[in-house]
């Protein structure tokens, strides 16, 4: 039996309630799948701050470089809007990516058959999407110096930050995008904004070398981040991976994922760069929608977008696609099935908490293992 170490950090709000059903999967996989997990549970965020001080612990993060991969729920609320802005709950999350150099973040927009009415746009267009986005996630003008906002005098001040890549960050990210269209379609679009900023001149001119050296096989196109925006809504089908910076990675995601009709269903994976040894990579995988505290508690929240994260682990870290194509196949069929959390609930659909969800989860996870034997 393989194991594993595994950190889970429920963190805020709904958080801890979609991990819940999270375990219930991991349970599951380790009773029939031939993978156990060490498994140690810590605080990350506001609920951090109200233990210790600090929206990330120095023992957590340590706990979460020695492990295998981290889970985490949601961090954040009203509670702690007026704590200093060094020490907000996201804070915990940003240091999170940075110290464990989780540079490469993925982001799945998937529509699922069931849901397709849960977008805002026409059937047509979105049905069938399948759209992975890699996003650099620890350069560019989130973490780029000098910043902040200086005091120019009367009454005038200034708010800085800095847009800044270097070759070696803009490669290792294209590598990880190159890889990952090679595993599906063989396209990559690269999107910056070459034509009013030099570090989307660079970027344009590295991915351009990266896939003439490394990966011709691969089709690459370019498109700048303004009309990316655009084609995501004009025909989102035209994509299949697209590698982006920080800033653009960000809106874009989001665009992306609200073609699907609902946050509550997106996970995540933030990748670091492979051991040369072993090839074990450090990853934090979270679900995209956000702590939701004014539902927190009240056991309305979607767990599937957590447990989806959870089956990108399966895929990414622990070298178990075929566990992840269960899961994924499950919550495919549950949907189909009409079972629904208030967040994607539809006339005729079956309501149900968050713990149910995931129980009518497992119970299709098994009935699809009893017939594939």
């Amino acid at each position: 039996m393989s194991r594993h170490s595994l950190v889970i950090l429920p963190g805020d709000g709904i958080g801890p309630e979609v991990m819940a059903e999270v375990r219930k999967v991991i349970g599951w996989v380790e009773k029939n799948a031939g993978l156990s997990f060490q498994i140690e549970e810590d605080l990350v965020g506001g609920a951090a701050i109200d233990k210790h001080g600090v929206p990330l612990a120095p023992e957590t993060l340590a706990k979460c470089k020695k492990s295998d991969a981290v889970l985490l729920g949601a961090v954040g609320g009203p509670k702690w809007d007026n704590v200093a802005y060094n020490i907000r709950p996201e804070s915990g999350l940003l240091a999170l990516r940075k110290e464990l150099d989780l540079f490469a973040n993925l982001r799945p927009a998937i529509v699922f058959d069931a849901l397709i009415d849960a977008s805002t746009l026409k059937a047509d267009v979105i049905r069938g999407l399948d759209i992975l986005i890699v996003r650099e996630l620890t350069g560019g003008v989130y973490f780029g110096t000098p910043r902040g906002i200086e005091d120019l005098g009367n009454g005038e001040r200034r708010g800085v930050n800095t847009q800044v890549y270097t070759s070696s960050e803009i490669r290792r990210v294209g590598r990880v995008a190159f890889d990952l269209a090679r595993q599906r379609q063989a396209r990559l679009c690269s999107m910056e904004k070459a034509n009013v900023m030099e570090s989307g001149k660079l970027w344009r001119e590295e991915i351009t070398a990266l896939h003439k050296t490394d990966y011709s096989d691969v089709a690459l196109t370019h498109m700048y981040a303004d009309n990316g925006a655009m084609q995501l809504l004009r025909n989102p089908r035209q994509f299949d991976v697209i590698v982006t910076d920080n800033l653009f990675g960000d809106i874009l995601s989001d665009e992306a994922a609200m073609l699907t009709g609902s946050l509550g269903m997106l996970p995540s994976a933030s990748l670091g760069a492979a051991d040369p040894k072993t090839g074990k990579r450090l990853a934090l995988y979270e679900p995209v929608h956000g702590s939701a505290p004014d539902i927190a508690g009240q056991g309305k929240a979607n767990p599937l977008a957590a447990i989806l994260s959870f089956s990108m682990a399966l895929r990414y870290s622990f070298s178990r696609s075929d566990l992840a194509d269960k899961i994924d196949k499950a919550v495919q069929t549950v949907l189909k099935e009409g079972i629904r959390t208030g967040d994607i609930m539809a006339p005729g659909a079956t309501p149900v908490s968050t713990s149910q969800m995931g129980d009518h989860l497992i119970r299709q996870i098994e009935k699809t293992r009893a017939e594939a034997a």
